[in-house]
C-alpha cells in the first residue's frame, strides 16, 4: 500500500508544481497585461517618434524662415549703405536727408522694416518712423555699435509684441566708417506661419495616435486572444479534466505556448490514467491474496476438532499467500524507488562475470525442470561498463527467471553477452511459447501478463519486467522482445558503454 500511496502523491506533487489554479489566474492577468503592455508600448514609441517628429520639423522650419528673412533684410541693408555712402557729404542736410528718403523709400516700400540711418557718432540722420522723431538725436543699439566699429551683425528681440529681427551693417566712404545702417523688421508672420504649422502637426499627430491606439488595440486582441482559450483549458486542468485542448494556429510564440499546455494536458490525462490503472492493479493484486488467507481462516474457525495435520496443511498456505503477498509489496516498493529516481550506485562491472554469477545462481531452478541453461560468453575480451551492479543483476535475474518458467521442461535457455564500440548488449533467449507481435511492449506494464492463470501458478507478480525496464531506463539503455528463430522469445538489453571503458582478457 505504501506504493499506491507513493504513486497518489506522485500525481499530486506534479498538480501541486504546476499550480494549476495559479496557472489559470496567471494566465487570465496576463491577457490584460500584454493587452495593456502593448497599448502602452504602442503608444510610448508613436508618442516619442512624434516629439521627435514636431521637434525637429518645426526646429528647421524656424531656422529656415529666420535665415531666409535675415539674408533677405542683410540684402536691403547692404544695398541702402552702398547708397548713403554716395550721398554722405551733402552740404545741405535737408538734400542728404531727402536723398536718404528716397534710397529706403525704394527699398523698404510696402514692408514693416523700421530703417535707420546714422552717422559714426550714432546721431540719427533720417528714420522711417517719423513719430519716434529721432532725426538729430542719438540712437544706441548694440548691433549699431558693432556695425560702426566694422561688422555686420544681427540679432533677435523678443517683446509683448513678439520677436523683431534687427541687422546693422557699415556705411563706408574711401575705407574709413562713416555711419551705419540699421534695420528692424517684426517677425509676426513668421512666427504666425510657425504656428499654424505647430498646429497642423498638433492635430496630425493627435488624428495619427487615435489611430495607432486603435490598430495596437485591434493587434493586442488578435495576439492574445488564443490566451482566453488557454484560460479555459486551464480552468478545465483546475476541475479534473484533462480532455480539453487548446487550440494551436501558426508557428509563434503563442503556437508553442499552445502545444506546450496541450503537451501538459496529454501527461496529466496519461498520469492521471496510470494512476487510476495502477490503484486497480494494486488493489486486485493484493485483494487475490488476502481473499485466499480470509478464506482458510474461515475454513479454519468453521472447521470442528480440526486436527493438526489439518491446521498444519491449512497454515501452510496461508504462509504461502502470505509471501506471496510480500512479494508483490516488496515489488512495489522496489518500483516506488525506481520511480522516484533512486540514486545508482555507479562502479565498473564485468557483464559476463555478472552473467555467469546470475547462470550460477538459477541452475538449481532450470535443473528441477529439465531445462538446459547456458552461458555464450563474449568471443573477444570483456569491457568493464559504468553501472549499478546490483540493479543489472537484477534485471538480468528477472528476464533469465521468466525464461525458465515459460519454457517448457526439456527445454533451453540461453544467456549471450556481445559487445560492440559503444554499447554491450545482452540477450536471454528461450524455446517458450513466444510473445504475440502486439504483446511485445506490453510485457513491460505493470501487472501485465499474458497467460494470467499461468503467471499465477507460477507466482509472478506481474512486476518483474516492469522493474527491469525502469531499471535499464536508468541506466540510459533500452530492452526489447524479440522473436527467436525456434519460436521462443529474446530479451535484449543495450547498455552505452563510456568511452572510458577497459577492456579485460576472459
Amino acid at each position: 500500500m505504501l506504493a499506491i500511496t507513493t504513486r497518489w502523491h506522485k500525481v499530486k506533487e506534479l498538480k501541486s508544481k504546476l499550480k494549476i489554479d495559479d496557472i489559470k489566474k496567471t494566465v487570465y492577468r496576463g491577457t490584460h497585461t500584454i493587452r495593456f503592455a502593448m497599448l502602452t508600448t504602442y503608444v510610448a514609441v508613436t508618442l516619442v517618434a512624434l516629439g521627435i517628429m514636431y521637434i525637429y520639423n518645426i526646429g528647421i522650419l524656424s531656422e529656415s524662415l529666420y535665415s531666409e528673412n535675415t539674408v533677405k533684410l542683410y540684402a536691403k541693408a547692404n544695398i541702402i549703405s552702398q547708397s548713403a555712402s554716395e550721398i554722405w557729404e551733402s552740404d545741405d542736410e535737408n538734400v542728404m536727408y531727402m536723398r536718404a528718403e528716397a534710397i529706403f523709400d525704394r527699398l523698404l516700400a510696402g514692408t514693416n522694416i523700421r530703417g535707420v540711418l546714422t552717422d559714426s557718432s550714432y546721431n540719427v540722420r533720417y528714420d522711417t518712423n517719423i513719430a519716434a522723431d529721432m532725426v538729430g538725436k542719438v540712437f544706441m543699439r548694440d548691433v549699431l555699435k558693432r556695425a560702426v566699429d566694422g561688422e555686420q551683425c544681427d540679432s533677435i528681440i523678443e517683446s509683448d509684441s513678439g520677436k523683431t529681427l534687427t541687422v546693422a551693417v557699415p556705411i563706408e566712404r574711401d575705407g574709413e566708417i562713416v555711419g551705419g545702417v540699421y534695420l528692424a523688421e517684426n517677425m509676426l508672420s513668421v512666427t504666425e506661419t510657425v504656428n499654424a504649422i505647430k498646429a497642423s502637426l498638433v492635430l496630425f499627430s493627435a488624428l495619427l495616435l487615435f489611430i495607432i491606439v486603435l490598430i495596437s488595440i485591434g493587434t493586442s486582441y488578435i495576439i492574445t486572444s488564443p490566451i482566453a482559450g488557454f484560460t479555459d483549458v486551464a480552468r478545465s486542468i483546475s476541475k479534473g479534466d484533462f480532455s480539453k485542448r487548446a487550440k494551436v494556429d501558426g508557428l509563434g510564440e503563442m503556437a508553442e505556448m499552445g502545444q506546450a499546455l496541450n503537451y501538459m494536458c496529454d501527461e496529466l490525462n496519461a498520469l492521471e490514467e496510470k494512476r487510476k490503472n495502477f490503484v486497480s492493479d494494486v488493489s486486485h493484486e493484493l485483494k487475490t491474496p488476502m481473499a485466499g488467507i480470509k478464506l482458510l481462516c474461515d475454513s479454519l474457525v468453521q472447521a470442528e476438532n480440526p486436527d493438526i495435520a489439518t491446521i498444519r496443511e491449512f497454515l501452510t498456505d496461508m504462509s504461502e499467500e502470505i509471501d506471496r503477498l510480500t512479494r508483490i509489496i516488496n515489488r512495489l516498493l522496489t518500483l516506488s524507488r525506481l520511480d522516484t529516481g533512486a540514486d545508482l550506485a555507479m562502479s565498473e562491472v564485468d557483464i559476463s562475470a555478472l552473467c555467469a554469477g546470475v547462470i550460477g545462481s538459477l541452475v538449481k531452478l532450470a535443473g528441477e525442470k529439465d531445462i538446459e541453461l547456458s552461458y555464450e560468453k563474449p568471443q573477444s575480451g570483456n569491457v568493464l561498463i559504468c553501472a549499478d551492479y546490483d540493479k543489472i543483476y537484477e534485471c538480468i535475474y528477472n528476464i533469465v527467471v521468466n525464461a525458465i518458467k515459460y519454457t517448457p521442461e526439456g527445454g533451453h535457455v540461453v544467456v549471450r553477452v556481445t559487445f560492440g564500440e559503444k554499447e554491450c548488449i545482452m540477450e536471454v533467449e528461450d524455446d517458450g511459447p513466444g510473445i504475440p507481435d502486439g504483446e511485445k511492449t506490453k510485457v513491460f506494464e505493470r501487472f501485465y501478463r499474458l497467460d494470467d492463470s499461468r503467471a499465477r501458478d507460477t507466482g509472478g507478480t506481474g512486476l518483474g519486467l516492469a522493474i527491469t525496464k525502469e531499471a535499464v531506463l536508468l541506466h540510459k539503455g533500452t530492452i526489447e522482445a524479440l522473436d527467436s528463430p525456434s519460436g521462443g522469445s529474446i530479451f535484449r538489453i543495450t547498455l552505452p558503454i563510456p568511452q572510458s571503458g577497459k577492456e579485460t582478457n576472459l
